[in-house]
């Protein structure tokens, strides 16, 4: 690398790193030009198409040192553009329907300036002082789109420093542990002869309290943000009981009630209940209604986590999906998801603005007692202002703007299923509730056969048709003209035999019909070059006696 070119190490060339910007027609300058008149069009440009292997990414990160010597900017900029830019995925385009990460309004990008030139640190008042009211405010909105409490509550409530209706994160993983965080320290609360859990640790409190364990249910389709939180609480993964499912993939709930009779005969107890808003995979919510009826009935807290599907309260025609959620003591919702905000802005809400309480920290030299700091009752310490575009994003846009996007996208998964059961080589795999669908591909002959085949049939075909879907998906990224991801489910009418599937996410309000159909047809093309795994299905068929020999 002899021939870089270093800038000057001297004071007065990094103060002006600090005070002068970049010229105009600096590639900096350039770049910023670009962004701001048409960020689709330069992201469209500058990201390669093809993928790049992993491993010759990895040789362009490869130093283990800090550089000795100072770059300029321009130089540097080049080196993103061509080595990290050029290779990063572009979850923008309308074409990118495989993940929860979706377009993002052009208005956010001088506004993400603004708030990174602020640098509020939302841990304590003294570095974010109006940056805290304004995230209060819309803890607020957000609480009162999940709990339609009456004004006097928020006015109350919304800015009191010794409460607070919520908390912003970076997302729904810390989202859903603050919610279980709080729910543990208020079941192990303080008592006579016992500090609290906060001072004395769990083995303390499930000892004062007379419980062998904590235990939190959760459909099989939670999140694995949940054994995330079972572990770090010291309520142990093997305590995160995850309960069976219906045909639609929501929580059984006789299933549940004898999973808690179980923990309650064997000396445990249920510490929380976790309902599911929009499942990762499938994107279907469970019966919320009913899961705060039993969660009463037997003390335990109930959370729901709505880090997907809790923007569609924001529909007047689809927030009943998610009837009940006004009863949960807590609820997660990712603004970075169906919020269109960029990553990075989770939230979790409390029904009752005391709840925080049972979390709450306290330091002489910040977040002292009776100060506002947010730093108070969050789990993260020193944070950005996010809260900043989410708020931002819900007064440019409205409800009724979010709720057009919603509405659109849950017709736009119901359109896509639609196409595809007109296929003679697909097949829907899981209706869409919300915007999300799984879907494979199988060939013309084998989907004819498949309503009526047996269960070894099945379970003969299925390894075969899964390594096409792997191909596929494979393939498909790789030619990155278009990306869906994949997963594995167990379909109760292919006798719960462990498939993998297409799953795709149609929240881009840029994803068009023809779009859609562009993908299907790749895929179709894809499937034609894989004639190893094509020949081997067909022997598959012909020894299972579903094909006469010719």
């Amino acid at each position: 690398m002899s021939d870089q070119v270093f800038a000057e190490v001297s004071e007065e060339a990094l103060l002006k790193i600090f005070t002068l910007p970049e010229a105009p027609d600096s590639t900096l300058g350039r770049i910023e030009k670009d962004l701001s008149e048409n960020l689709m069009g330069f992201l469209g440009e500058h990201i390669v198409a093809r993928e790049k292997p992993l491993h010759e990414i990895e040789t362009n990160f490869a130093a283990s040192e800090v550089p000795e010597q100072p770059r300029y900017v321009s130089d540097h900029t080049e080196f993103l553009l061509d080595n990290l830019v050029a290779h990063s995925v572009h979850t923008s385009s309308p074409r990118f329907i495989g993940h929860m990460t979706s377009a993002l309004p052009y208005f956010l990008l001088p506004l993400a300036k603004l708030m990174v030139g602020l640098n509020q640190n939302l841990v304590k008042i003294e570095t974010s002082k109006a940056f805290t009211p304004l995230e209060r405010n819309l803890l607020g909105m957000l609480h009162n789109l999940v709990y339609r409490r009456e004004s006097s509550f928020y006015q109350r409530w919304m800015h009191s420093a010794q409460h607070s209706l919520g908390a912003m994160c970076s997302g729904g993983t810390v989202a859903n542990i603050t919610a279980l965080w709080v729910a543990r320290n208020l079941l192990l609360k303080a008592a006579p002869g016992f500090a609290g859990i906060a001072a004395e640790g769990v083995a303390a409190g499930l000892q004062h309290y007379g419980y062998k364990r904590l235990t939190v249910m959760v459909s099989e389709r939670g999140h694995y943000s949940l054994a995330k939180a079972a572990d770090i609480l010291g309520i142990g993964r093997n305590n995160l009981i995850g309960v069976a499912t219906d045909d639609h993939n929501r929580i059984r709930v006789d299933k549940l009630k004898e999973a808690c009779a179980e923990v309650a005969a064997d000396g445990g107890k249920v510490l929380a209940i976790v309902g599911v808003a929009g499942t990762t995979e499938t994107g279907h919510i469970d019966p919320l209604a009913e899961l705060a009826e039993y969660a009463a009935e037997i003390e335990a807290h109930f959370h729901v986590d709505a880090a997907w599907g809790g923007a569609t309260l924001m529909s007047n025609q689809h927030r009943q999906l998610l009837a009940g959620i006004e009863q949960a003591d807590s609820v997660t919702i990712d603004a970075h998801k169906q919020m269109y905000v960029p990553m990075g802005a989770g939230m979790v809400l409390f029904k009752e603005p005391g709840m925080v309480r049972a979390i709450e920290h306290h330091a002489e030299y910040v977040i002292r007692h009776g100060s506002k700091d947010l730093g108070a009752h969050t789990m993260e310490g020193s944070r950005p202002g996010m809260a900043m575009l989410v708020y931002s994003a819900m007064h440019v846009m409205g409800r009724r703007g979010y709720e057009l996007l919603i509405d659109k996208s849950i017709e736009k998964a119901k359109q896509f299923a639609a196409l595809i059961r007109q296929q003679d080589d697909f097949e829907v795999v899981t209706d869409p509730q919300l915007c999300i669908l799984t879907y494979r591909f199988v060939p013309k002959q084998v989907k004819a056969i498949l309503p009526q085949a047996n269960a070894e049939q099945i379970r003969r075909l299925t390894p075969h048709l899964n390594a096409m879907t792997r191909f596929i998906q494979k393939r498909q990224r790789e030619t990155g003209r278009s990306f869906v991801s994949r997963t594995k489910l167990t379909p109760a009418h292919y006798f719960y035999e462990p498939t993998v599937v297409f799953r795709v996410v149609l929240a881009n309000p840029l994803t068009t019909e023809n779009m859609l159909a562009e993908v299907l047809q790749e895929q179709r093309e894809i499937a034609e070059q894989a004639l190893g795994l094509r020949g081997a299905l067909h022997t598959e068929m012909r020894e299972l006696g579903l094909l006469h020999r010719g």
